[in-house]
């Protein structure tokens, strides 16, 4: 290249500029500053354009030491503008030099960070239009292998702190994508000065980062999963400043465009995250209220399985997800139901009523996804899950019971199943739900009821639909429910049976309940379980202390309705014998009971059989029955009484139960050796118009019934051992 390619540099000066050592490259640069402060006093700004292509080529030359050169010559030329005259020169000036950054040289490259140092430093905020390239590059050195070119970057970052921080030009919505993209670098060194930077910018008055906070949280969360504790610890109190800066400012900030990540967050598996993503999620409920209604699902997704975590580290967790789902419920009142169709208390269009609905739009609720979480999250979960989740379906059907109506169908059959989950807080609060749907349900419905029976052929038709009112049918049909589910699965009527039946009757009505089992059972095929839940039903009446008032109110019968419950219970019970014949002791019709243990003779005496009558003597003697053992001390006045206990007496086989009955027997004064009658002048006034003799002929044919079907069973078990198996056809 001859001396005219390197004007206005003279030979000597090129010659100096490629030397190895650095004092000659560093003279010719002192030749080259006092050369633009003469074309800068000249305003010769062509000699000056000409200067920094010429030192660009040096810049660009595959000699080391040329590039050396050139990166000291181009700092020289900024130097020599000064900063009132590089402004026109900038691009041109540090492109080169950002490019010298790829070189694999580790000398070339700490040349090239300090020329852009100096460059940096006369311009001032007139740099700042090459900001996002400068930031690159810092980005690239903190991750460089030679320690030399990261102390040089790291001068390099300390003054690009320093101008931007005093700048009031600097365009922050030009930055934030190259922000949010180096956010995610995996390097902890660049994680560092990435994260170090957000803290700078959210420190300077006139950057409003929290307007783009958005565009840069999921990076930030994203480096608070990093390895090192350091990063983590630096990311945690950055990200805690923002959330003290929102709270400061919640009218500046997008809640809505910021919860998606958030919610992504809190199912991380790192703690920190998680319990820092729970955290601004319940401030965001509070600050941003009924903004976050539409992401309620969401929300469900993050919380719900966090209060199924056992860990006890996690105690902080559980109980921010459990103050998140608080908040939330609150945020949920009456008037979200106002805006449901005309008509959708009508529950006959349980499937339509929500067309046309807003179930889902900016400012309310998204019942349609809220259900689809609900009804994953109480499938195959831990209990506490579980618990939540029924709790949450409470909450939705009483404060909007019109838009929950289209789910009733399916929420319906899913809780009947949760029934058969093995924690009793479970099984509660499922019954709880079921009840609070059936009473809300009973309050809105006019027309067809919510619930449609599955098939449930074991299970005996209800009245007939159209003598009965929608809340009648609706009861009815939550009932065949219960017992097609009794029917199907044995062991939930062994195991919660009792248990499901009790609570029911405390949060519903027990006469009805009991009223509505009677109808139902009282014409059932499978009389195996007719005579199961019958059993099952009779020793909750006589036992649970929540059917208090219903055992007085039978006990007394003082009342048309009481007499009619009564006939309609024995009614079904004469599926049991032991069961009928206690509910005429309970319920003092001795004479009817004395009928009964005559009755007995004519039946198949089983070992159940006898099973059960050890049992009732058992329950004689107990705090129950206290009235029945008084009754003794008068046996004129209750000599019916006396015969069936001594019927009893000789129904059973010389056992401690025959022992318990016998002596309770001779504590009965002499005076029964005075009178014995039963007849019709000791029915009492108000039970006169029962017709005992047919309650009597209906007990004698339902236990020819059962006779029979013993038999049959034995026959087709017989048969079944004797035919051979069918054979599969072939393929």
């Amino acid at each position: 290249m001859s001396d005219r390619d390197y004007s206005p540099l003279s030979s000597a000066c090129v010659r100096a500029l490629s030397d190895k050592l650095y004092d000659k490259r560093k003279a010719a640069a002192l030749e080259i500053e006092k050369m633009v402060k003469d074309f800068s006093a000249a305003n010769n700004q062509e000699q000056i354009s000409r200067l920094i292509k010429v030192l660009e080529e040096f810049a660009m030359s595959h000699n080391p030491h040329t590039r050396k050169g050139g990166l000291i010559g181009l700092a020289a030329v900024a130097i020599g503008l000064g900063t009132r005259g590089i402004g026109p020169y900038i691009q041109k000036l540090v492109n080169p030099i950002l490019a010298c950054f790829s070189d694999s040289n580790p000398n070339v490259r700490y040349y090239a960070t300090e020329s852009l140092y100096n460059v940096v430093r006369v311009s001032r905020g007139t740099v700042l239009t090459q900001f996002n390239d400068i930031f690159t590059i810092l980005v690239r050195l903190a991750m460089d292998a030679d320690q030399n070119v990261k102390n040089g970057s790291e001068m390099l970052d300390r003054i690009m702190k320093d101008i931007v921080t005093e700048s009031a030009s600097f365009d922050l919505v030009g930055f934030i994508p190259v922000l949010r993209e180096k956010l995610y670098c995996n390097s902890h060194w660049a994680q560092t000065l990435v994260v170090s930077w957000v803290s700078v910018l959210h420190t300077v008055p006139d950057v409003d980062t929290l307007s783009f906070l958005s565009e840069i949280l999921d990076g930030l969360f994203f480096i608070l999963e990093a390895p090192k504790a350091e990063v983590k610890k630096m990311c945690e109190a950055v990200v805690g400043e923002f959330l003290i800066s929102i709270k400061k400012a919640p009218d500046r900030v997008k809640f809505g465009d910021m919860i998606n990540i958030l919610i992504t967050h809190a199912q991380s598996n790192d703690q920190l995250v998680q319990l820092i993503a729970l955290n601004w999620i319940k401030e965001f409920v509070l600050l941003s209220g009924r903004v976050m209604l539409p992401h309620t699902s969401g929300i469900l997704t993050a919380t719900l399985p966090c209060s199924a975590i056992d860990d006890p580290s996690y105690a902080k967790t559980r109980a921010l997800a459990e103050e998140v789902s608080t908040e939330l419920m609150e945020l949920i009142t009456v008037e979200d139901d106002r805006d449901a169709p005309e008509g959708s208390a009508d529950v006959s269009n349980n499937f339509n009523c929500a067309e046309g609905s807003k179930d889902s739009n900016a400012e309310g609720l998204d019942l349609p996804s809220i259900m689809e979480v609900l009804f994953k999250q109480l499938r195959n979960t831990p209990v506490p899950c579980k618990t939540a989740v029924l709790r949450w379906i409470y909450h939705l059907h009483n404060k909007i019971p019109n838009k929950m109506c289209r789910y009733l169908e399916e929420l319906f059959h899913v809780l009947l199943r949760t029934l058969s989950d093995p924690s009793d807080e479970v099984v509660l609060l499922v019954i709880q739900v079921l009840a609070q749907i059936a009473s809300t349900t009973n309050q809105h419905s006019t027309a067809t009821p919510v619930i449609s029976s599955p098939p449930a052929p074991s299970i005996a038709a209800a009245a007939d639909d159209d003598e009965k009112n929608s809340v009648d049918e609706y009861f009815t049909r939550f009932l065949r429910n219960l017992l097609h589910l009794f029917a199907t699965e044995r062991n939930l009527l062994e195991d919660r049976g009792p248990f499901i039946i009790r609570q029911l009757c405390v949060m519903l009505s027990a006469e009805d309940i009991y009223r509505t089992l009677a109808e139902l059972l009282q014409d059932e095929d499978n009389l195996t379980f007719a005579s199961e839940m019958v059993q099952t039903l009779s020793s909750i009446l006589l036992t649970s202390k929540e059917l208090f008032s219903l055992r007085l109110q039978l006990k007394e019968l003082a009342t048309v309705e009481s007499c009619e419950l009564f006939v309609n219970l024995i009614s079904f019970l004469s599926h049991n014998a032991v069961a009928t014949l206690t509910l005429c002791l309970l319920t003092q019709n001795y004479s009817h009971a004395a009928v009964l243990v005559h009755a007995f003779g004519n039946i198949e005496v089983t070992t159940d059989f006898l099973v059960e009558l050890d049992k009732l003597v058992q329950l004689i003697e107990s705090p129950i029955f206290t009235y029945l053992r008084l009754h003794l001390l008068d046996p004129v006045r209750y000599s019916a009484l006396v015969e069936t206990l001594y019927g009893l007496l000789m129904l059973l086989p010389q056992s401690d139960a025959f022992t318990l009955l016998r002596c309770r027997l001779n504590c009965v004064p002499p005076a029964h050796l005075l009178k014995h009658t039963h007849g019709k002048s000791e029915v009492r006034k108000e039970a006169q118009g029962i017709d005992f003799e047919e309650l009597l002929a209906h007990f004698t044919s339902t236990q020819e019934k059962h006779r029979k079907y013993k038999h049959q069973k034995i026959k087709q078990r017989l048969q079944s051992s004797i035919e051979p198996p069918t054979r599969q056809p072939s393929s």
